[in-house]
């Protein structure tokens, strides 16, 4: 079986887990600062705050933001429903972007047509979907014309970049996750990056039960807080961060190279100028069945997904919230054509060569 994905977990991971068992700290401390002071540094961000998931950060990093109540905040309907859950749970409303067809990023076009139907809109929510920075020059400068706030999703981003700038440094605040399916892991934790100062204190109060000291309490916080054990774990990836996206990126370049001349499929679309880390290598079926591709790929023994199979404003959720009535066929018809590949860091080439040939041979 060849899967869609594989953590890599190495002796250092191993090694500083052992040493915060032995030291009995095993909730948040050293180990945790250590961690997002590194992260930082590899970011080139001033600051860090460590999660106990991606989602948790979201949620905090909205907050940090203190956007007025019922504030209207931009994002994606084709992601993971965690981004846009994010905006419910800070009290604020989503509002849809339609996606570029070729990038599968929010579409800079539809975003500034939104804007200015809405003046209630007070934030971007974006997401860098499978690895591939959105199109931030275009979203800063709308952003900038009309004093709106940027969260910069970066999940699956972790090191992506546009002329040498790494995503998650764009915006007003970023967030990563360490699922363990992402470019690195921590078992569950994430990250809250930025260069803001206000952001930074108010988001070390919101993860940390709004605690200003011990047992003072400033804000209403929550326990979004990362352990040591976590941070072990990350501190081990991020020493490999470079090499996991340099194979990612090798073996995308495989799969390019195997699949470009493959009628029924495109690969995927990289900009000039930008860094695509590949936490998903994935493919559009054009004038196939993508079930049929599924069964071949099931029949041979390699991992697949299908990132995403509904988009957002027609989920169940979102539907009861009003959203069943907007149209956004970008995402929809995409959702019917995307289909993700393995492409991670533990492939071999004869794994690489055997998903090629399999799709060759539909």
């Amino acid at each position: 079986m060849i899967p869609i994905a594989k953590p890599i977990i190495s002796n250092a991971e191993i090694d500083l887990v052992n040493e915060v068992l032995k030291s009995g700290n095993l909730a948040s401390g050293e180990y945790v600062k250590k961690f997002e002071d590194d992260f930082a540094n590899y970011i080139e961000i001033p600051y860090a705050i460590a999660t106990s998931s991606g989602t948790t950060g979201l949620h905090a990093a909205i907050e940090a933001l203190e956007l007025p109540e019922n504030s209207q905040i931009i994002t994606t309907p084709f992601t993971f429903i965690a981004s846009s859950n994010s905006i419910l749970y800070s009290g604020h409303k989503p509002v849809f972007a339609d996606i570029d067809p070729n990038t599968c990023n929010m579409s800079t076009e539809h975003i500034r047509k939104l804007v200015k139907e809405n003046n209630n809109i007070k934030a971007i929510l974006v997401v860098h979907l499978y690895g591939l920075p959105a199109n931030m020059d275009e979203i800063m400068k709308v952003a900038n014309e009309l004093n709106l706030k940027v969260i910069e999703d970066c999940a699956q981003a972790h090191g992506a970049e546009i002329n040498g700038k790494k995503v998650g440094t764009f915006g007003d605040v970023g967030v990563f996750s360490f699922y363990p399916t992402k470019n690195m892991t921590t078992s569950e934790g994430g990250m809250i990056v930025t260069k803001d100062e206000e952001i930074y204190n108010r988001g070390k109060l919101l993860i940390n039960h709004g605690s200003s000291e011990r047992y003072v309490h400033t804000i209403l916080g929550y326990n979004y807080r990362m352990t040591n054990i976590s941070a072990a774990i990350g501190l081990g990836q991020l020493r490999q961060i470079n090499h996991f996206t340099s194979q990612r990126i090798k073996n995308a370049k495989l799969l390019d190279k195997g699949l470009k001349d493959i009628e029924w499929l495109d690969i995927p679309y990289v900009p000039s100028g930008y860094k695509h880390v590949y936490h998903q290598y994935t493919i559009k079926i054009k004038n196939k069945l993508r079930n049929d591709v599924i069964n071949k790929l099931e029949k041979n023994g390699i991992g697949y997904g299908v990132h995403y199979p509904t988009p957002i404003h027609l989920q169940p959720l979102y539907k009861e919230l009003g959203y069943n009535g907007i149209s956004l066929p970008n995402a929809e018809r995409l959702s019917s054509q995307v289909l993700s590949i393995p492409v991670h860091p533990s492939l071999s080439e004869t794994d690489i060569h055997t998903i090629i040939e399999v799709l060759k041979s539909i």
